[in-house]
């Protein structure tokens, strides 16, 4: 009987719903005789991938065995499993595997002369002989499970060591262990004599006191490591809690296979102290948008607090514009200097001519957390403008924008941790002089990081990137985009002028003699000659004229041109000649609670022109130690405390807090009574102790 698997000659195979007889086996062609003496030709694959095909008296293989699991039993015991084979196979065949097939065999275990039933008899004698404890129906049972399981059959069970990871303790007690140790993952990190006594209350308050013996406590702390391994339940609370958001499913790269195709955003703490607008010392929010494809970081903002809606609208107009040359920036920076098509791009935008190396990406798809700067309708009214599709992320997922929160390590790493300032990762990384040593106000730094992400950045290989036609190479993010634009036809479409002035949040105003005031900010220019003291041809709002500004450089104003193609007019602020430099919103606002302080009338223009330069200047050069430490001491006051002594009534104040009748309340010192205390005489304290 075949039992091999393997045809042969003089086989009977089923096959077209006939039985047939192999009389040839020419290369891959079968000759097959009919029980009704019809021959024919088939080819041996078509043979055997018929559906009904089978060979008459073939056993089906139970499968292979799992010889690996011998690599874990003792040696002991593989070898006498080892030796069982051996005498199973005389007992089946008359010979012993390793004997020559040409020699006789020995007469109990010759095939042709003897019964099967005769040579297991003659094998239990045998085996008993050689000091082995075994019957006849001992034998059939190891030949039974030698021809289900292979040689694994054949090992005795009860000397294969089970793993037992949690070793005698009781299954309750690790039930609750395991329940415990869940419960620290929103909780700060404790020890784990702490866990001991949550998991000794919870066994006793579900099975009652004494009922489940506990283990001692060195063995309860080695159950403690086995069960929590990998939740670091011991170590960072903020690693513990991200670990624990990992989805339970296998993980998934994200892909990209052209520019733009996904685009990730997202906003984090930068690691870098920097000088507010009022300043103080602290952290400024970093908000990037990064390309997959390419690993581009199309665009970078930097601003004082958490992000408004139009900063995440300003964040999308700019990666839809070239990043211009700055001033003092090398040429070698330039998009002709390096592997960017720069001539292809220039032919779509002349505006490329004077452009930084760092491409345009039009982003097809982009990936939003759950913030509310993100969902904001703003911010999705400006994407459906676009035509551009917003997919949010799944709640506590990082890892559906992972390669954006990984591009923020990479920003600490290879950039802030260069800069002054730096404070490190937490507070265990960070120096003894990190406040001194801050000198660099948002401005400045937000130059800095620009100027880092052309220099770089965009021209640092990557690990992640990897060439369409040679995967050996490490790419950059530029040589990713000009390789994904060559392989994918790849064209941006960059947003024009008029573009990126309507993703700019807008006001609306009257045109005067003196041209538009915007918060005590007079906008003006001879293109709106025509305009003085004329209504807005849009009647919903009484007459005034739509104005776009730019949050963070309040130094200029475009107005709506309704008369003339719907273009727009660029009016420049009349005293920027004594700022000489951009501002943002909310460092004018600063300036103007400074000048109320000072007395200042807020309302005079001049004035408060002449206050801004001046802290201007001030971030340039950092505050003072003294300037910081009172900073610091005024929030600390503003903060809710619980009250020690009796609240001082109003007529104990020699002054309050008044409103300088412009919505502005002026902060003025006010002083309480002295509540006078005992003299303290430390040693007259101490005998009493």
């Amino acid at each position: 009987m075949n039992t091999l698997g393997v045809l042969r000659v003089g086989d009977r195979v089923v096959f077209g719903g006939d039985e047939h007889t192999v009389v040839a086996l020419a290369g891959t062609s079968v000759r097959l005789v009919a029980a009704s003496g019809r021959h024919s030709v088939v080819l041996l694959p078509y043979l055997l991938s018929a559906v009904d095909f089978a060979v008459i008296g073939v056993r089906s293989p139970e499968g292979f065995a799992p010889l690996g699991l011998l690599d874990g039993v003792p040696a002991e015991v593989a070898e006498r499993a080892r030796l069982w084979e051996r005498h199973l196979i005389e007992v089946e065949s008359g010979h012993m595997p390793d004997s020559d097939s040409n020699a006789a065999p020995r007469p109990e275990y010759d095939t042709a002369h003897t019964t099967l039933a005769q040579r297991e008899a003659a094998k239990a004698q045998e085996l008993t002989a050689l000091g082995v404890d075994c019957k006849q129906r001992t034998v059939q049972r190891m030949r039974r499970r030698y021809r289900e399981q292979g040689v694994w059959g054949l090992v005795d069970q009860r000397l294969v060591g089970r793993n037992r990871p949690t070793g005698n303790v009781d299954e309750r007690v690790v039930t609750a262990t395991v329940h415990v140790i869940e419960a620290q993952t929103p909780a700060s990190t404790g020890t784990k004599a702490r866990v001991m006594g949550q998991v000794r209350r919870r066994v006793e308050e579900e099975h009652g006191a004494g009922v489940v013996p506990m283990p001692s406590t060195s063995t309860f702390y080695r159950l403690l490591d086995v069960l929590s391994v990998g939740r670091h339940t011991f170590g960072s609370a903020a690693t513990r809690r991200s670990s624990a958001n990992r989805p339970a499913r296998p993980f998934t790269p994200t892909t990209a296979a052209r520019p733009g195709e996904q685009v990730q955003i997202d906003t984090t703490p930068l690691d870098v102290m920097t000088v507010m607008d009022d300043g103080v010392i602290g952290r400024a929010e970093l908000t990037i948008a990064v390309d997959v494809a390419t690993r581009t970081i199309c665009s970078a903002l930097l601003h004082p607090a958490r992000p408004k809606a139009v900063d995440a609208s300003l964040l999308l107009a700019r990666m839809l514009v070239p990043e211009p040359m700055r001033p003092g920036w090398s040429e070698a920076l330039r998009m002709s200097a390096s592997r960017i098509p720069h001539a292809r791009l220039m032919s779509v935008d002349q505006r490329m001519e004077h452009a930084a190396a760092k491409p345009v990406i039009a982003p097809e798809t982009i990936v939003i957390d759950h913030g509310k700067v993100f969902v904001s309708e703003t911010f999705l009214r400006a994407c459906q403008s676009l035509g551009v599709s917003v997919q949010p992320a799944h709640p506590a997922t990082p890892t559906d924008k992972s390669v954006v929160e990984r591009t923020f390590s990479s920003i600490n790493t290879l950039f802030c941790q260069h800069v002054t300032g730096y404070t490190g990762r937490d507070v265990t990384r960070r120096g003894a002089r990190v406040d001194a040593d801050t000198v660099w106000n948002v401005a400045d730094l937000q130059d800095l990081l620009d100027e880092w992400v052309v220099a770089g950045w965009q021209v640092r290989p990557h690990e992640g990137l990897r060439h369409p036609y040679a995967p050996e190479r490490i790419l950059s993010p530029n040589d990713a985009y000009a390789a994904l634009v060559a392989a994918a036809g790849h064209v941006p479409v960059v947003l024009d002028r008029d573009a990126y002035i309507e993703l700019l949040p807008a006001v609306w105003r009257s045109i005067n003699d003196y041209g538009v005031q915007i918060d005590y900010r007079t906008y003006d220019s001879a293109e709106l000659n025509p305009y003085r003291r004329q209504p807005s041809p849009m009647s919903a709002r009484s007459g005034k004229w739509e104005i776009h500004y730019d949050p963070y450089d309040l130094s200029r104003v475009w107005v709506r041109d309704h008369h003339r193609g719907q273009g727009w007019i660029e009016a420049p602020w009349v005293h920027q000649g004594l700022v000489n430099r951009p501002f943002a919103d909310f460092t004018w606002r600063y300036a103007r609670r400074l000048a109320t302080k000072r007395g200042v009338d807020t309302t005079n223009e001049t004035s408060l022109a002449v206050v801004l330069a001046a802290l201007l200047r001030r971030c340039e050069d950092g505050p003072s130690p003294d300037q910081a430490a009172t900073a610091r001491a005024r929030v600390s006051t503003d903060m809710p405390q619980r009250p020690r002594v009796p609240t001082p009534t109003p007529q104990d104040l020699d002054e309050e807090t008044r409103d300088d009748g412009n919505g502005i309340e002026q902060e003025v010192e006010t002083v309480a009574k002295v509540i006078p205390f005992e003299e303290f005489n430390p040693f007259e304290e101490g005998n009493a102790w």
